[in-house]
């Protein structure tokens, strides 16, 4: 359970080489830009614009905002009684930024499915985690097998989850869990989850527009709030 090795607060980064458009002008899809690269200041200059990458094979890389967007509210999780009783079992482990490499390899890891999760993607996350933006959460067997788990990115009150993953069933509910249990006691106000799916409403996501969405990020991405604040372990109870 080794990770890459990551600094306690983010790093200061240089100015970021590319102006992006304004997301309100996206296109009916959503898509805002072409172009551009994976380089961490990029990266965070992007998501400070309300925007988020996701790349396909053959054609240049591309930025995001979907109208509407979806977020978790964080005073707003659902936790089924189904899930609150695995819970209360203590049958998991969890740590937060103690494997991120392995998580985002199991992000990655579709089996038999295409992953937009390139070598070059996972390469810059990896980067950005080491620099103290980008964390992971990790949920454990009680023999120490990775189950499942989620990574994303914090910019002041924000975090953009990117993706999760589980091996054993309600691994990644329970990461998305600790995550929200962590992002109240670091003092982060905005969960940013990306494009609504079944899984994530069942656990208490909306939708909101994309007008709302650049609100609410204004009002928190500047605020000097540090994640790792709330320690390296999250209880989930």
């Amino acid at each position: 359970m080794n990770g890459t090795p990551r600094a306690d607060s983010p790093a200061p980064l240089p100015p970021c080489r590319f102006r992006f458009p304004d997301p309100r002008r996206a296109d009916a899809a959503g898509l805002v830009a072409s172009g551009g690269d994976l380089e961490p200041s990029t990266l965070v200059a992007a998501y400070r614009r309300g925007l988020f990458p996701w790349p396909a094979e053959g054609i240049d890389l591309l930025w995001w905002s979907p109208d509407p967007r979806a977020i978790v509210p964080l005073e707003g999780l659902h936790v089924s009684r189904r899930l609150a009783q695995k819970l209360r079992q203590h049958r998991f482990r969890v740590t937060v930024d103690a494997d991120f490499a392995a998580v985002i390899a199991g992000c990655a890891d579709r089996g038999d499915e295409e992953t937009w999760i390139t070598p070059a993607l996972r390469a810059a996350y990896e980067r950005l985690h080491a620099l103290g933006w980008a964390h992971s959460v990790e949920v454990w067997t009680l023999e120490g097998a990775l189950a499942g788990g989620l990574y994303g990115v914090a910019v002041g009150g924000l975090f953009a989850a990117e993706s999760m993953f589980h091996t054993v069933t309600d691994a990644s509910k329970i990461a998305l869990v600790a995550l929200v249990q962590h992002c109240r006691a670091a003092g982060l106000e905005l969960l940013d989850v990306q494009m609504p799916t079944p899984h994530l409403a069942s656990l208490g996501a909306v939708t909101i527009s994309r007008a709302d969405y650049l609100r609410r990020l204004a009002a928190v991405v500047e605020r000097p709030v540090n994640f790792t604040a709330a320690g390296s372990v999250t209880p989930v109870e």
